[in-house]
């Protein structure tokens, strides 16, 4: 399993596929595997590079404060260690928080920029989930994911099958590691920075997504910026509906000349 290490923090990550890099980063409170049905698709056609951010998965968990900056320059510094000078990046919700810093903070090597149910703006919901997980992991994270998903998709043999491979980990993961996640969502807004972005760039929200809002004011906010919405999906949309989304993203990809 390849690991990067920056500045003290082990980082885990997938590469699967060959071609020009495509970049995953997941969302709170899922790890690298909520991507699953996007890797297997694309790794057919590119390079994925799919990461588990600080706090998730194989990664370190650590309960120091943090920033969306240095969360961002943590992918960063894997796609560099990959060799991935040039990349597209999709990430979904913290992902795509760190996806649209990314694309701010490195221009020249972030050609495209996939952006899923996030806004530049922080959001009221982060306080819930602060609390939540400062009463523990085992207490909080069923909840938390069932509410990022439409409760039929939650509710459906499949969508528990899904959800019960994520609280598998419950015991590996670490209520203090996701709180300082949070409080780094808390403390940013890149609201006024979304002018300078150049480069193609698509907004996805499930349907009933509660982040769909500030992505659509985000959307607004940046030149030739295109928006879909997944039907019937939540904020985890990807892992809901794959065919619906991988095929946005396919549409997207061929518009700009990468499929």
């Amino acid at each position: 399993m390849p690991y990067c290490t920056v500045n003290g923090v082990r980082l885990h990550y997938d590469v699967s596929g060959e071609g020009f890099p495509l970049v995953l980063v997941h969302a709170n409170p899922f790890d690298r595997r909520l991507w699953m049905y996007q890797a297997a698709h694309f790794s057919s056609r590119f390079k994925v590079i799919n990461v588990d951010i600080r706090g998730y998965g194989y990664s370190d968990k650590p309960d120091t404060p943090t920033s969306m900056a240095e969360m961002s320059e943590e992918v960063v510094a894997v796609c560099r260690q990959e060799g991935a000078h040039e990349a597209i990046v999709a990430g979904i919700s913290v992902g795509g928080v760190m996806a649209l810093q990314m694309g701010l903070g490195h221009p020249e090597m972030f050609k495209a920029l996939i952006l899923v149910g996030c806004s530049s703006r922080p959001s009221d919901v982060y306080q819930h989930r602060i609390d939540g997980y400062t009463q523990g992991v085992a207490e909080f994270h069923r909840e938390h994911l069932e509410a990022l998903v439409a409760p039929e998709f939650a509710a459906s043999r499949l969508g528990r099958y899904l959800l019960d491979r994520f609280t598998d980990w419950d015991s590996r993961l670490d209520g203090p590691a996701i709180v300082q996640i949070f409080k780094a969502l808390q403390n940013r807004d890149q609201t006024e920075r979304l002018g300078e972005l150049r480069m193609p760039v698509l907004v996805i929200n499930g349907e009933f997504d509660n982040s769909r809002p500030g992505s659509e004011f985000m959307v607004s906010r940046v030149a030739g910026a295109v928006h879909r919405v997944v039907p019937a999906t939540g904020h985890a949309c990807c892992l809901e509906d794959p065919v619906t989304f991988d095929g946005y993203v396919n549409e997207f990809l061929e518009q700009h000349g990468y499929l």
